[in-house]
Protein backbone atom coordinates (compact mmCIF):
# COMPACT_ATOMS: atom_id res chain seq x y z
CA UNK A 1 0.00 0.00 0.00
CA UNK A 2 1.23 3.80 -0.21
CA UNK A 3 1.97 5.66 2.35
CA UNK A 4 0.09 8.65 1.96
CA UNK A 5 2.02 12.11 3.17
CA UNK A 6 0.14 15.03 4.65
CA UNK A 7 0.92 16.79 1.74
CA UNK A 8 -0.95 14.40 -0.59
CA UNK A 9 -3.85 14.09 1.52
CA UNK A 10 -4.38 18.16 1.40
CA UNK A 11 -4.34 17.81 -2.33
CA UNK A 12 -6.51 14.75 -2.76
CA UNK A 13 -9.05 16.61 -0.51
CA UNK A 14 -9.08 19.56 -2.51
CA UNK A 15 -9.42 17.43 -5.38
CA UNK A 16 -12.55 15.73 -3.93
CA UNK A 17 -14.04 18.88 -3.60
CA UNK A 18 -13.51 19.76 -6.69
CA UNK A 19 -14.87 16.57 -8.69
CA UNK A 20 -17.13 14.02 -6.89
CA UNK A 21 -19.60 13.56 -4.29
CA UNK A 22 -18.87 10.69 -1.66
CA UNK A 23 -21.77 9.22 0.01
CA UNK A 24 -23.95 12.23 1.33
CA UNK A 25 -22.79 15.19 0.18
CA UNK A 26 -21.83 16.85 -3.03
CA UNK A 27 -18.87 18.35 -3.58
CA UNK A 28 -18.28 22.06 -5.16
CA UNK A 29 -15.13 23.50 -5.79
CA UNK A 30 -16.39 27.11 -5.59
CA UNK A 31 -17.97 26.88 -2.58
CA UNK A 32 -16.97 29.45 -0.18
CA UNK A 33 -18.88 30.42 3.25
CA UNK A 34 -17.63 33.86 4.18
CA UNK A 35 -18.97 34.71 7.72
CA UNK A 36 -18.04 38.48 9.04
CA UNK A 37 -17.17 38.54 12.37
CA UNK A 38 -18.42 41.49 14.73
CA UNK A 39 -16.09 44.28 15.54
CA UNK A 40 -14.07 43.78 18.57
CA UNK A 41 -15.16 40.39 19.20
CA UNK A 42 -13.76 38.12 21.87
CA UNK A 43 -15.00 34.37 22.32
CA UNK A 44 -14.79 31.79 25.10
CA UNK A 45 -14.71 27.96 24.19
CA UNK A 46 -15.28 25.21 26.93
CA UNK A 47 -13.89 21.67 26.08
CA UNK A 48 -12.62 18.92 27.43
CA UNK A 49 -9.87 18.07 28.63
CA UNK A 50 -7.50 15.90 26.41
CA UNK A 51 -6.07 12.41 26.67
CA UNK A 52 -3.90 12.83 23.56
CA UNK A 53 -1.47 15.90 24.00
CA UNK A 54 -0.98 16.30 20.85
CA UNK A 55 -4.81 17.02 20.36
CA UNK A 56 -4.34 19.69 23.02
CA UNK A 57 -1.51 21.07 21.46
CA UNK A 58 -2.94 21.36 18.42
CA UNK A 59 -6.15 22.99 19.21
CA UNK A 60 -4.49 25.67 20.75
CA UNK A 61 -2.11 26.07 17.96
CA UNK A 62 -5.03 25.70 15.62
CA UNK A 63 -6.97 28.62 18.01
CA UNK A 64 -3.73 30.86 17.66
CA UNK A 65 -3.68 30.59 13.98
CA UNK A 66 -7.55 31.67 14.05
CA UNK A 67 -6.74 34.32 16.27
CA UNK A 68 -3.69 35.91 13.65
CA UNK A 69 -5.38 35.63 10.87
CA UNK A 70 -9.10 37.40 12.18
CA UNK A 71 -7.51 39.57 15.27
CA UNK A 72 -10.42 37.41 17.33
CA UNK A 73 -9.30 36.75 20.93
CA UNK A 74 -10.16 33.18 21.40
CA UNK A 75 -9.96 32.27 25.49
CA UNK A 76 -10.07 28.04 25.76
CA UNK A 77 -11.41 26.49 28.98
CA UNK A 78 -10.50 22.63 29.62
CA UNK A 79 -13.18 20.62 31.57
CA UNK A 80 -13.05 17.09 33.10
CA UNK A 81 -15.33 15.40 30.95
CA UNK A 82 -18.20 14.24 34.02
CA UNK A 83 -18.06 18.44 34.34
CA UNK A 84 -18.88 19.02 31.46
CA UNK A 85 -22.15 17.87 30.51
CA UNK A 86 -23.92 19.95 33.75
CA UNK A 87 -21.58 23.28 33.06
CA UNK A 88 -22.94 23.36 29.63
CA UNK A 89 -26.65 22.89 31.42
CA UNK A 90 -26.04 25.69 33.74
CA UNK A 91 -25.33 28.09 30.75
CA UNK A 92 -28.09 27.01 29.04
CA UNK A 93 -30.38 27.64 31.65
CA UNK A 94 -28.95 31.07 33.03
CA UNK A 95 -28.50 32.57 29.66
CA UNK A 96 -24.20 33.48 30.12
CA UNK A 97 -21.20 31.69 30.08
CA UNK A 98 -19.01 30.46 27.27
CA UNK A 99 -19.85 30.89 23.91
CA UNK A 100 -19.26 27.55 21.98
CA UNK A 101 -19.19 24.45 24.23
CA UNK A 102 -18.02 21.19 22.75
CA UNK A 103 -19.84 18.59 24.74
CA UNK A 104 -22.02 15.32 24.37
CA UNK A 105 -23.68 12.63 22.20
CA UNK A 106 -27.39 14.61 22.38
CA UNK A 107 -26.78 17.31 24.72
CA UNK A 108 -28.03 19.99 22.41
CA UNK A 109 -31.58 18.32 22.10
CA UNK A 110 -32.15 19.20 26.13
CA UNK A 111 -31.81 22.85 24.67
CA UNK A 112 -32.36 23.58 21.71
CA UNK A 113 -34.08 26.93 21.88
CA UNK A 114 -31.23 27.78 23.38
CA UNK A 115 -28.68 27.09 20.56
CA UNK A 116 -27.98 29.29 17.35
CA UNK A 117 -29.11 27.93 14.21
CA UNK A 118 -25.65 26.53 12.35
CA UNK A 119 -27.09 25.43 9.59
CA UNK A 120 -25.24 27.89 7.31
CA UNK A 121 -21.75 26.73 8.32
CA UNK A 122 -22.93 22.86 8.49
CA UNK A 123 -24.59 22.78 4.89
CA UNK A 124 -21.13 24.56 3.38
CA UNK A 125 -19.21 21.83 5.30
CA UNK A 126 -21.37 19.16 4.11
CA UNK A 127 -21.23 20.55 0.49
CA UNK A 128 -16.93 20.89 0.59
CA UNK A 129 -16.15 17.54 2.38
CA UNK A 130 -17.81 14.77 1.41
CA UNK A 131 -20.98 14.90 3.17
CA UNK A 132 -21.63 14.57 7.15
CA UNK A 133 -22.33 10.80 8.18
CA UNK A 134 -25.59 10.09 9.20
CA UNK A 135 -25.27 9.84 12.64
CA UNK A 136 -23.58 12.99 12.83
CA UNK A 137 -27.12 14.91 11.36
CA UNK A 138 -29.15 12.63 13.72
CA UNK A 139 -27.07 14.56 16.47
CA UNK A 140 -26.42 17.37 15.10
CA UNK A 141 -29.99 18.20 13.62
CA UNK A 142 -33.35 19.39 15.06
CA UNK A 143 -36.01 18.86 11.87
CA UNK A 144 -34.48 20.85 9.60
CA UNK A 145 -32.11 23.13 11.66
CA UNK A 146 -28.52 22.37 12.96
CA UNK A 147 -28.62 23.01 16.68
CA UNK A 148 -25.11 21.79 17.14
CA UNK A 149 -22.07 20.76 14.86
CA UNK A 150 -20.01 17.47 15.53
CA UNK A 151 -16.34 18.07 16.18
CA UNK A 152 -15.82 14.48 15.72
CA UNK A 153 -16.36 10.77 16.96
CA UNK A 154 -13.87 9.58 20.41
CA UNK A 155 -13.79 6.04 18.36
CA UNK A 156 -13.79 3.32 21.03
CA UNK A 157 -12.95 -0.59 21.01
CA UNK A 158 -11.83 -3.26 22.73
CA UNK A 159 -7.75 -2.23 23.81
CA UNK A 160 -5.84 -5.78 24.63
CA UNK A 161 -2.82 -7.41 25.43
CA UNK A 162 -2.04 -10.14 22.35
CA UNK A 163 0.48 -12.08 24.69
CA UNK A 164 -2.19 -12.08 27.33
CA UNK A 165 -4.77 -13.09 24.79
CA UNK A 166 -2.85 -15.83 23.31
CA UNK A 167 -1.99 -17.51 26.68
CA UNK A 168 -5.05 -17.96 27.43
CA UNK A 169 -5.48 -19.81 24.51
CA UNK A 170 -7.09 -17.39 21.91
CA UNK A 171 -5.67 -16.02 18.62
CA UNK A 172 -7.38 -12.64 19.39
CA UNK A 173 -10.65 -11.41 20.32
CA UNK A 174 -13.61 -13.50 19.58
CA UNK A 175 -16.79 -11.80 17.05
CA UNK A 176 -19.45 -13.02 19.07
CA UNK A 177 -20.56 -12.70 22.44
CA UNK A 178 -20.31 -16.33 23.81
CA UNK A 179 -16.77 -16.47 22.42
CA UNK A 180 -16.44 -13.66 24.09
CA UNK A 181 -17.13 -14.34 27.36
CA UNK A 182 -15.16 -17.42 27.12
CA UNK A 183 -11.96 -15.09 26.48
CA UNK A 184 -12.82 -13.17 29.32
CA UNK A 185 -13.36 -16.42 31.69
CA UNK A 186 -10.10 -17.90 30.59
CA UNK A 187 -7.70 -14.77 31.00
CA UNK A 188 -9.36 -14.22 34.86
CA UNK A 189 -8.43 -17.86 35.27
CA UNK A 190 -4.86 -16.94 34.06
CA UNK A 191 -4.32 -14.42 36.33
CA UNK A 192 -4.83 -11.04 34.05
CA UNK A 193 -8.47 -9.98 34.27
CA UNK A 194 -10.33 -7.56 32.09
CA UNK A 195 -12.13 -4.69 33.29
CA UNK A 196 -14.63 -2.31 31.72
CA UNK A 197 -15.90 1.02 33.42
CA UNK A 198 -19.13 0.78 35.50
CA UNK A 199 -19.22 4.07 37.67
CA UNK A 200 -20.40 7.15 35.94
CA UNK A 201 -18.49 7.42 33.06
CA UNK A 202 -19.08 9.68 30.36
CA UNK A 203 -17.14 7.62 27.65
CA UNK A 204 -16.33 4.28 28.62
CA UNK A 205 -18.86 3.16 30.55
CA UNK A 206 -21.79 4.79 28.57
CA UNK A 207 -20.30 3.15 25.45
CA UNK A 208 -19.47 -0.50 26.48
CA UNK A 209 -22.79 -0.35 28.49
CA UNK A 210 -24.95 0.17 25.35
CA UNK A 211 -23.08 -2.53 23.20
CA UNK A 212 -24.39 -4.81 25.51
CA UNK A 213 -27.75 -3.78 25.99
CA UNK A 214 -28.36 -3.38 22.18
CA UNK A 215 -25.75 -6.45 21.15
CA UNK A 216 -28.95 -8.97 23.20
CA UNK A 217 -32.17 -7.14 21.04
CA UNK A 218 -32.66 -4.65 24.30
CA UNK A 219 -33.50 -1.07 23.64
CA UNK A 220 -34.16 1.38 25.65
CA UNK A 221 -37.66 2.91 23.87
CA UNK A 222 -39.57 1.60 20.20
CA UNK A 223 -39.53 3.70 17.02
CA UNK A 224 -42.42 5.71 18.83
CA UNK A 225 -40.76 6.54 21.94
CA UNK A 226 -42.60 4.08 24.53
CA UNK A 227 -40.07 2.75 26.87
CA UNK A 228 -39.34 -1.26 25.73
CA UNK A 229 -36.64 -1.68 28.33
CA UNK A 230 -38.33 -3.97 30.51
CA UNK A 231 -37.88 -6.83 28.28
CA UNK A 232 -36.77 -10.45 27.46
CA UNK A 233 -33.75 -9.09 25.30
CA UNK A 234 -32.80 -6.81 28.36
CA UNK A 235 -32.83 -9.37 30.72
CA UNK A 236 -30.57 -11.83 28.68
CA UNK A 237 -28.10 -8.87 28.45
CA UNK A 238 -28.06 -8.06 32.19
CA UNK A 239 -27.96 -12.24 32.72
CA UNK A 240 -24.43 -11.97 30.33
CA UNK A 241 -23.16 -8.93 32.13
CA UNK A 242 -23.42 -10.99 35.34
CA UNK A 243 -21.45 -13.51 33.76
CA UNK A 244 -18.62 -11.14 32.36
CA UNK A 245 -18.47 -9.49 35.64
CA UNK A 246 -17.05 -12.14 37.24
CA UNK A 247 -13.98 -11.58 35.07
CA UNK A 248 -13.61 -8.12 36.10
CA UNK A 249 -10.56 -7.11 38.06
CA UNK A 250 -12.22 -5.61 41.44
CA UNK A 251 -13.28 -2.07 41.83
CA UNK A 252 -14.75 -1.30 38.33
CA UNK A 253 -17.94 -0.25 39.94
CA UNK A 254 -16.44 3.14 40.86
CA UNK A 255 -14.61 3.31 37.58
CA UNK A 256 -14.73 6.82 35.51
CA UNK A 257 -13.25 7.38 32.81
CA UNK A 258 -9.14 7.38 33.26
CA UNK A 259 -9.86 4.53 35.79
CA UNK A 260 -9.34 1.60 33.10
CA UNK A 261 -6.72 4.19 31.47
CA UNK A 262 -4.46 3.58 34.35
CA UNK A 263 -5.40 0.23 35.18
CA UNK A 264 -4.62 -0.97 31.82
CA UNK A 265 -1.21 0.66 31.78
CA UNK A 266 -0.53 -0.41 35.19
CA UNK A 267 -0.47 -4.15 34.31
CA UNK A 268 -3.74 -4.80 36.50
CA UNK A 269 -6.52 -5.65 33.02
CA UNK A 270 -5.21 -7.15 30.34
CA UNK A 271 -8.21 -6.05 28.00
CA UNK A 272 -10.98 -3.06 28.13
CA UNK A 273 -12.67 -0.69 26.12
CA UNK A 274 -10.98 2.39 25.42
CA UNK A 275 -9.74 5.14 22.86
CA UNK A 276 -6.67 4.81 20.97
CA UNK A 277 -5.06 7.05 23.97
CA UNK A 278 -3.78 4.09 25.90
CA UNK A 279 -2.29 2.98 22.75
CA UNK A 280 -0.80 6.27 22.78
CA UNK A 281 0.28 7.14 26.05
CA UNK A 282 2.55 3.51 25.95
CA UNK A 283 3.62 4.28 22.67
CA UNK A 284 5.28 7.73 23.34
CA UNK A 285 6.04 6.56 27.00
CA UNK A 286 10.12 7.08 27.61
CA UNK A 287 9.93 3.53 29.75
CA UNK A 288 11.22 1.01 27.82
CA UNK A 289 8.66 -1.00 29.69
CA UNK A 290 5.63 0.79 28.25
CA UNK A 291 7.16 0.98 24.68
CA UNK A 292 7.12 -2.76 24.96
CA UNK A 293 3.67 -2.99 26.25
CA UNK A 294 2.50 -0.76 23.18
CA UNK A 295 4.09 -3.33 21.04
CA UNK A 296 1.79 -6.06 22.48
CA UNK A 297 -1.43 -3.89 22.25
CA UNK A 298 -4.01 -4.78 19.66
CA UNK A 299 -7.86 -3.14 18.86
CA UNK A 300 -10.27 -4.69 17.71
CA UNK A 301 -14.40 -4.29 17.50
CA UNK A 302 -16.68 -4.95 20.26
CA UNK A 303 -18.26 -8.37 19.74
CA UNK A 304 -21.31 -8.81 17.88
CA UNK A 305 -24.38 -10.21 20.16
CA UNK A 306 -27.60 -12.66 19.29
CA UNK A 307 -29.07 -9.83 17.18
CA UNK A 308 -26.41 -10.61 14.76
CA UNK A 309 -24.85 -7.15 13.78
CA UNK A 310 -22.78 -4.13 14.94
CA UNK A 311 -24.06 -2.61 17.87
CA UNK A 312 -21.86 -0.10 18.96
CA UNK A 313 -22.15 3.56 20.67
CA UNK A 314 -19.15 5.74 19.92
CA UNK A 315 -18.20 9.29 21.97
CA UNK A 316 -19.41 11.95 19.72
CA UNK A 317 -18.42 15.35 20.49
CA UNK A 318 -20.55 18.42 19.26
CA UNK A 319 -19.89 22.19 18.88
CA UNK A 320 -22.71 24.23 20.92
CA UNK A 321 -22.64 27.57 20.37
CA UNK A 322 -25.27 29.41 22.97
CA UNK A 323 -28.00 32.49 21.87
CA UNK A 324 -26.27 34.30 24.95
CA UNK A 325 -22.97 34.69 22.96
CA UNK A 326 -22.29 38.13 21.77
CA UNK A 327 -20.38 37.47 19.10
CA UNK A 328 -22.34 34.69 17.07
CA UNK A 329 -20.82 35.53 13.53
CA UNK A 330 -17.06 35.44 15.25
CA UNK A 331 -18.07 32.14 17.16
CA UNK A 332 -19.40 30.61 13.83
CA UNK A 333 -16.27 32.01 11.55
CA UNK A 334 -14.24 29.80 14.03
CA UNK A 335 -16.03 26.65 13.93
CA UNK A 336 -15.64 26.95 10.82
CA UNK A 337 -11.78 27.55 10.62
CA UNK A 338 -11.57 24.57 12.88
CA UNK A 339 -13.21 22.47 10.67
CA UNK A 340 -11.55 23.24 7.27
CA UNK A 341 -8.80 20.93 6.14
CA UNK A 342 -6.21 22.82 6.90
CA UNK A 343 -7.10 22.96 10.43
CA UNK A 344 -8.82 19.60 10.62
CA UNK A 345 -6.60 17.50 9.26
CA UNK A 346 -3.21 18.34 11.41
CA UNK A 347 -5.31 17.96 14.41
CA UNK A 348 -6.38 14.52 13.57
CA UNK A 349 -3.24 13.16 12.95
CA UNK A 350 -1.44 15.26 15.78
CA UNK A 351 -3.92 12.86 18.14
CA UNK A 352 -2.95 9.73 16.36
CA UNK A 353 -6.70 9.45 15.45
CA UNK A 354 -8.22 9.91 18.83
CA UNK A 355 -11.17 11.62 17.69
CA UNK A 356 -12.54 10.45 14.20
CA UNK A 357 -13.89 12.30 11.43
CA UNK A 358 -17.30 13.54 10.96
CA UNK A 359 -17.25 14.10 7.37
CA UNK A 360 -16.83 11.43 4.66
CA UNK A 361 -13.59 13.31 2.75
CA UNK A 362 -11.28 13.04 5.79
CA UNK A 363 -11.36 9.39 5.78
CA UNK A 364 -8.38 9.33 3.40
CA UNK A 365 -6.19 10.76 6.04
CA UNK A 366 -2.80 8.76 6.22
CA UNK A 367 -3.32 8.74 10.46
CA UNK A 368 -5.44 5.56 10.06
CA UNK A 369 -2.56 3.51 7.83
CA UNK A 370 0.49 5.06 9.17
CA UNK A 371 0.37 2.44 11.99
CA UNK A 372 -2.48 -0.31 11.31
CA UNK A 373 -3.30 0.02 14.67
CA UNK A 374 -5.00 2.78 14.29
CA UNK A 375 -7.20 1.54 11.32
CA UNK A 376 -10.37 0.24 13.36
CA UNK A 377 -11.10 3.33 14.77
CA UNK A 378 -11.19 4.73 11.14
CA UNK A 379 -15.04 3.86 10.75
CA UNK A 380 -16.73 5.38 14.36
CA UNK A 381 -18.78 6.99 12.87
CA UNK A 382 -19.89 5.05 9.63
CA UNK A 383 -20.17 2.41 12.46
CA UNK A 384 -21.96 3.63 15.35
CA UNK A 385 -25.72 3.77 16.59
CA UNK A 386 -26.45 6.60 18.13
CA UNK A 387 -27.77 6.99 21.70
CA UNK A 388 -31.61 6.58 20.76
CA UNK A 389 -31.25 3.59 19.02
CA UNK A 390 -34.75 2.83 17.77
CA UNK A 391 -36.48 5.74 19.09
CA UNK A 392 -35.85 9.57 18.38
CA UNK A 393 -33.12 11.73 19.82
CA UNK A 394 -34.43 14.59 21.66
CA UNK A 395 -35.05 15.81 25.31
CA UNK A 396 -35.98 12.78 26.76
CA UNK A 397 -33.23 11.02 25.22
CA UNK A 398 -30.52 13.49 26.20
CA UNK A 399 -32.03 13.40 29.69
CA UNK A 400 -31.99 9.49 30.27
CA UNK A 401 -27.96 9.09 28.93
CA UNK A 402 -27.49 12.02 31.22
CA UNK A 403 -29.08 9.98 34.09
CA UNK A 404 -27.23 6.74 33.37
CA UNK A 405 -30.02 4.73 33.19
CA UNK A 406 -28.49 2.33 31.01
CA UNK A 407 -25.13 2.32 32.72
CA UNK A 408 -26.73 1.98 36.08
CA UNK A 409 -28.65 -0.48 35.42
CA UNK A 410 -26.01 -2.86 33.77
CA UNK A 411 -23.72 -1.90 37.00
CA UNK A 412 -26.55 -2.95 39.64
CA UNK A 413 -27.43 -6.49 37.20
CA UNK A 414 -23.79 -7.26 36.96
CA UNK A 415 -22.43 -6.92 40.70
CA UNK A 416 -25.68 -8.85 42.20
CA UNK A 417 -27.13 -5.30 43.98
CA UNK A 418 -30.36 -6.44 41.54
CA UNK A 419 -31.59 -8.73 39.81
CA UNK A 420 -31.59 -8.59 36.33
CA UNK A 421 -35.85 -8.39 36.52
CA UNK A 422 -35.27 -5.50 39.45
CA UNK A 423 -32.91 -3.51 37.60
CA UNK A 424 -34.76 -3.66 34.46
CA UNK A 425 -37.56 -2.43 35.53
CA UNK A 426 -36.02 0.24 37.77
CA UNK A 427 -34.58 1.50 34.27
CA UNK A 428 -38.12 1.34 33.07
CA UNK A 429 -39.65 3.73 35.83
CA UNK A 430 -36.39 6.33 35.61
CA UNK A 431 -36.81 6.46 31.45
CA UNK A 432 -40.57 7.07 31.94
CA UNK A 433 -39.99 10.01 33.96
CA UNK A 434 -38.18 11.90 31.01
CA UNK A 435 -40.71 10.08 28.00
CA UNK A 436 -43.53 10.36 29.76
CA UNK A 437 -44.94 7.17 28.99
Amino acid sequence: MTKLTRRDFLVSTASVAAASALGGGSAHAAETLNIQPEKDAKLRVLRWKRFVQGDEELWMANTKKFTDKTGIEVRVDNEGWEDLRPKAAVAANVGSGPDIVIGWFDDPHQYPDKLVDLSDVANYLDKKYGGWYDVCKRYGMRGDRWIAMTLGVVGNALCYRESQVKAAGFDGVPKDTAGFLKLCQALKAKGTPCGFALGKAVGDGNNWAHWLLWSHGGMMVDTKGNVVIDSPETIAALEYAQELYKTFVPGTLSWQDPSNNKAFLDGQVSMTANGISVYYAAKNSKDPKMKAMADDIQHAHLPIGPIGKPTELMQITQMMLFKHSKYPNAAKAYMQFMMEADQYNPWMEAAIGYVSQPLKAYEANPIWTADPKHTVYRDAAALMLDNGHAGPLGTASAAVMADYVVLDMIANAASGAKTPKEAAAQAAERAKRYYKT
